[in-house]
């Protein structure tokens, strides 16, 4: 399974941006899929994730309330939705899946495939 993370750039304070990531290859509808993020000199943390199955949905505290996650099972893609962008939300985010649907999952180790990321860059 390949994933391909897409739509981050650079955005002010209070804007928002949507990721995409596509899976190809050998995908099934029972993942569960997350985002992650990393910004210089600190470690890979969890932002939210969605189990396709169930639709069930987890978030880390510090984006619930701004950030949404979604998935089109139909196409393999998955979404997160970012609303009013903080410059503590710049980092290179990645889109990771599980491949038995386990939610939920917080942290890097467990998920079986990785997209490349993309850098999200917030100004103040």
């Amino acid at each position: 399974v390949q994933l391909q993370a897409s739509g981050g750039g650079l955005v002010e304070t209070g804007g928002s941006l949507r990721l995409s990531c596509v899976a190809s290859g050998h995908t099934h509808t029972n993942y569960a899929t997350a985002w992650f993020r990393q910004a210089p000199g600190k470690e890979r943390e969890f932002v939210a994730s969605i189990s396709w199955r169930r639709g069930s949905t987890f978030y880390a505290d510090v984006v619930k309330g701004r950030f949404t996650i979604s998935v089109d099972n139909r196409t393999h893609a998955m979404y997160l939705q970012m609303n009013n962008l903080k410059p503590d939300d710049t980092a290179k985010y990645y889109c990771a899946a599980d491949q038995y649907g386990r939610t939920p999952l917080y942290t890097p180790a467990p998920y079986d495939f990785w997209g490349q990321g993309t850098q999200v860059t917030v100004s103040s």
